[in-house]
């Protein structure tokens, strides 16, 4: 974690490897540290949420390869992975039963959807990411790629709040 202050002064360079592990839209790092100095935590939060708005359908489809499935780890080691692994901590991997409807659905959404099932995985269990990929099935794909979009915005935010306090 870094200050607001410390943050505010970083390097352009280095304020942006530091949020790039929020997500990876390279657009959205640039332009959060373009936006410095910040007042204040909700300055910084209102400018990353009203950057993520403006992602398009590309960049979203881009940033979902460094997300797992719901249900596997992450391919990498680096600060992402560690960050995935704890929001997806809701998720037992011991549990057969979920991770084979885990399997199944997702395999589902890929089917409709052609990406994988993202979901705001941090303080979910893993029924409640079940209910919302079954749920989320029964989207139109326009409407799917506006939830997705949504989804990883919320995530970005919530690891934004955690890397600068």
């Amino acid at each position: 974690m870094t200050t607001l202050a410390d943050f505010n002064d970083l390097p352009a360079d280095e304020a942006e490897r530091l949020v790039a592990p929020c997500v990876a839209i390279p657009s959205w790092a640039t332009g959060l540290v373009a936006g410095r100095p910040y007042a204040d935590i909700g300055d910084l939060l209102a400018t990353a949420e009203g950057l993520a708005a403006a992602w398009t359908d590309a960049e979203v489809e881009g940033a979902l390869a460094d997300h797992p499935r719901i249900g596997e780890r992450h391919a990498g080691d680096g600060e992402s992975a560690a960050l995935s692994a704890r929001e997806q901590a809701g998720v037992d991997p011991a549990d057969v039963e979920v991770q084979a409807r885990l399997r199944a659905g997702n395999a589902a959404y890929e089917e409709r959807f052609g990406r994988i099932y993202l979901v705001r995985a941090a303080g979910r269990s893993a029924e409640d990411m079940l209910a919302l990929l079954e749920e989320r099935l029964e989207n139109d794909p326009a409407t799917e790629i506006a939830v997705t979009r949504a989804q990883l915005a919320e995530i970005a935010l919530l690891r934004l709040r955690g890397l600068v306090v």
